[in-house]
């Protein structure tokens, strides 16, 4: 009977909790709500005329994101002010293109929302002059029902995607939360990883921007990891810089289990549709094991790259002479961060030929973030381990 009262009182407790956590989460949304609302109204009554005949400002506090909206319907900028301001984004709107361009000279935005069809310069022209004068800001095209084939086809020069009207308020939240996060991933993308130590007093990071280096762990210059048991044998799988830039791994071909291979030698491949990149043996020895249990659970490899995500097992034959080739800890953090730059270098400005590519021809979101992806591992294929896909391993 005790036993009954005290469970029922944890789930008592626990339901209780999390009641308090909904109805204070609710209760702060309104309160957030309440204050756009006020933003909204007293943003409204203020003269901006000296910025731009026709712009009406609205500023919240700690906005998602600056958004600037372009439409000779002023009905349809009302909408655009009072669902967005609500959804948190301070939104300034203006009538004309040409009102926007100076405004965007003079102004921060995430974002420039236009309309395709204006009187003067069009939504087109204004994306090309947008993404000339500024081209970190992400342009969205508003386009009506018979104009969506002119509106895809305004990616062509920069636009990032369209929406179409009449919308909805949720249909329009929605799709300005999903742009922000598009925004988010690329700018996040642009940024080059920094390296960090990882030590008893330093715990793994799973961000994208940082690469960590255990501190005990030997790493090669292909970018795998080689970890020695107390019996002498080797554990050998991806570093985390591997795994941050290949991103999309779809599939592991593992060696064959007793097979004599020469460092240098590929040792194990990874595959992604059409792709497929062998790394080469950080030493020379005999496979004693694979982990089979990447075949099911491949997600190991990227949580728990260096405890769960081992690709197999060496039992070496050079030990000494061979380990001295390789780095650890941090003596090998100047080492990545030459990698990094050298990396990024390449990588960017292939990103920025593809960039040029995808606007002369209409490329969905989808494609591009596969073009990505593809681009990723081609880099990195002909930056670290293009020259051993080559090699053969000794039986």
């Amino acid at each position: 009977m005790v036993v009954v009262i005290v469970l029922l009182t944890v789930v008592v407790f626990f339901v209780v909790d999390l009641l308090l956590r909904l109805a204070l989460k609710k209760r702060e949304e309104g309160r957030l709500r309440m204050e756009r609302a006020e933003a909204l109204d007293t943003g409204l009554r203020l003269d901006y005329t000296d910025e731009a005949v026709s712009l009406k400002r609205v500023e919240v506090e700690s906005p998602k994101a600056r958004i600037l909206a372009v439409d000779d319907e002023p009905v349809v900028l009302d909408s655009f002010r009072k669902i967005l301001v609500l959804e948190g984004f301070s939104v300034d709107t203006v009538e004309t293109a040409q009102e926007a361009l100076g405004l965007v000279r003079k102004h921060d935005y995430d974002f420039v929302f236009t309309d395709l069809k204006m009187p003067g310069m069009d939504g087109m022209d204004l994306t090309k002059a947008v993404k000339h004068l500024r081209p970190d800001i992400d342009v969205v095209m508003i386009t009506g029902y018979g104009t969506i084939e002119s509106a895809v086809s305004t990616m062509r020069f920069g636009a990032m995607d369209y929406v179409e009207k009449p919308f909805t308020p949720e249909e329009l939240g929605a799709f300005t939360n999903r742009c922000l996060i598009r925004r988010q991933d690329r700018i996040e993308k642009e940024i080059a990883p920094r390296v960090q130590l990882v030590t008893a007093a330093v715990e793994e990071s799973h961000s994208p921007n940082v690469i960590n280096v255990p501190g005990g762990i030997y790493v090669s210059p292909e970018h795998t990891w080689v970890g020695i048991d107390i019996t002498g044998e080797a554990r050998i799988g991806l570093d985390d810089f591997a795994l941050k830039s290949l991103e999309d791994i779809k599939d592991i071909d593992f060696p064959t289990q007793g097979s004599h291979i020469r460092k240098g030698e590929p040792l194990f491949s990874l595959r992604r549709g059409e792709s497929t990149l062998a790394f080469p043996s950080p030493l020379t020895g005999k496979v004693t094991g694979v982990n089979h249990d990447l075949t099911y659970y491949l997600e190991l490899v990227t949580r728990r790259p260096f405890a769960l995500g081992w690709i197999c097992c060496m039992e070496p034959s050079k030990l000494s002479e061979e380990l001295g080739q390789l780095k650890i800890g941090a003596d090998a953090l100047p080492w990545y961060e030459s990698e990094i730059r050298d990396f990024w270098s390449r990588l960017t400005t292939l990103r920025k030929a593809e960039d040029e590519g995808e606007r002369a021809t209409e490329t969905t979101p989808e494609e591009a973030q596969l073009r990505g992806v593809e681009l990723s591992w081609s880099v990195f294929s002909d930056t670290f381990v293009g020259s051993s896909n080559a090699g053969t391993p000794v039986s």
